[in-house]
């Protein structure tokens, strides 16, 4: 079951926590876009250690696919999907990360 979470609450604890609440969001949007789609994905510890161990390069490709992801379980639930990782890979790789988190959280919120 994906658990609906405030997404304001969310980027305001990232942001007082210096990015150190960004991280387990991240595994929270790991583990709710794999359960949304129904398949078994990469968990997020390992999103984590992947992201760490590429010095960050591995969580633009995490971007794209959780997009794509996402579209996945929009279109399986009858909403609207676009492209949503190109979106998602853009705004990483402008440093705009905490953005695609809540758009990718607002989706999720969307899917519960």
């Amino acid at each position: 079951m994906v658990t609906q979470r405030n997404i304001a609450l969310c980027i305001i604890l990232t942001i007082v926590t210096c990015g150190i609440y960004g991280i387990i969001w991240m595994v929270f949007l790991t583990d709710d876009t794999n359960t949304a789609v129904g398949k078994p994905g990469t968990s997020g510890g390992m999103v984590i250690l992947l992201t760490i161990v590429t010095c960050g390069i591995y969580s633009l490709y995490w971007a794209y696919k959780q997009g794509e992801k996402l579209d996945e379980a929009k279109q399986a639930k009858g909403l609207p999907a676009g492209n949503s990782g190109i979106l998602y890979l853009i705004l990483g790789f402008f440093g705009l990360g905490i953005i695609a988190y809540a758009l990718m959280h607002d989706s999720l919120n969307k899917l519960a």
